[in-house]
């Protein structure tokens, strides 16, 4: 399926119906738990206290740009894994391979099952990210 194919199927799709469109594939977005929303929500908090200027919204995307925004824009994309049996694939592998295709230059793997947190950089023309040394482990439940 090409990409204008996935934004036509995702723009009919119904509201409740969350669409993904990873390696050519569509697939269907679980709704995330409470614990998903609090820890996107967490973060947020994070980069607001560093970056005034700056709109984070993990629902509705950049201001101004509609439902879908232009890769050349983002500066990072973060994942929160999923407990479904799929994440440690899509997350881990799937969806960098993505964003590190697109040039977005930072992604950020919020790991529920290792209780990490790495940051991957995309090097200049590089196709794959490179892990950050040092992930960072966080205690409590998440």
């Amino acid at each position: 399926m090409s990409v204008e194919g996935f934004e036509q199927l995702e723009r009919h799709a119904p509201e409740t119906v969350r669409l993904e469109f990873i390696k050519g594939k569509v697939q269907v977005k679980r709704a995330p738990d409470g614990n998903h929303r609090e820890i996107v929500a967490g973060l947020q908090r994070v980069c607001m206290q560093h970056l005034l200027d700056l709109s984070l919204d993990a629902e509705r995307g950049l201001k101004g740009h509609g439902e879908w925004s232009d890769t050349g824009t983002a500066l990072m994309a973060v994942e929160v894994t999923s407990w479904d049996v799929d994440a440690a694939q899509r997350d881990r592998f799937d969806k960098p391979d993505g964003y590190a295709a697109a040039g977005i230059p930072v992604y950020v793997l919020i790991d529920r099952n290792d209780r990490t947190v790495t940051v991957f950089t995309h090097p200049e023309g590089g196709q794959q990210y490179v892990p950050r040394r040092g992930a960072t482990s966080f205690r409590g439940k998440v």
